[in-house]
């Protein structure tokens, strides 16, 4: 214990000093129960630990919480984007799929790149992003939720070209199994 309080206490003392500069801790625990501190969290084991005083742009909000947040900052049905989280990753915020889709929502690189998102393992970027490319998909496809999903999950150009949903079994599932999770949780809010 004593290790550890020292440790603490020598960040938060670095936390006052430093009370003007923005900038997030991250920590992690490794296997043998180290915990490891960086203002850059260059593995994705790194999680946000807390915000320096004056950082705005971190919160300590839970993925719940953030989900509920861009939902509505997003104007979303706070139920369809638990079911795209859940269908997506199942809350995993390490996931990382076969074609490199990360995250909770599982952002291609290319619309990581394109909606400016420094770290996609982050849940807060994560989940923000999501839902912002989430309601252009459908504003895109004038509010067709079947597309909408569609696109969110083989890409607009993809609905575009074949005029509707693709004939892809995962893409088909995808939409099906989505509208599912959402059904899930409105019976939960009955």
């Amino acid at each position: 214990m004593g290790r550890r309080f020292v440790i603490a206490l020598s960040f938060s003392i670095f936390f006052l000093w430093t009370a003007g500069v923005e900038a997030a801790i991250y920590k992690y625990v490794d296997a043998q129960g180290q915990i490891h501190y960086s203002n850059v969290p260059v593995r994705s084991q790194y999680r946000f630990y807390q915000a320096e005083p004056g950082d705005n742009k971190h919160s300590n909000l839970s993925v719940p919480d953030l989900i509920q947040r861009y939902a509505v900052v997003n104007k979303l049905d706070v139920n369809l984007v638990r079911a795209v989280v859940r269908a997506e990753s199942n809350f995993d915020v390490d996931a990382i799929s076969s074609c490199g889709a990360i995250g909770l929502m599982q952002l291609h690189p290319e619309t990581i790149q394109d909606l400016k998102v420094t770290d996609p393992f982050d849940p807060l970027q994560n989940i923000a992003g999501g839902t912002k490319y989430l309601r252009r998909m459908l504003d895109r496809f004038d509010g067709n939720l079947d597309l909408a999903l569609a696109a969110y999950n083989a890409g607009p150009s993809t609905v575009e070209r074949y005029g509707g949903i693709p004939p892809y079994a995962e893409t088909e599932a995808y939409v099906e199994k989505v509208k599912h999770y959402r059904h899930l949780y409105r019976q939960d809010e009955s």
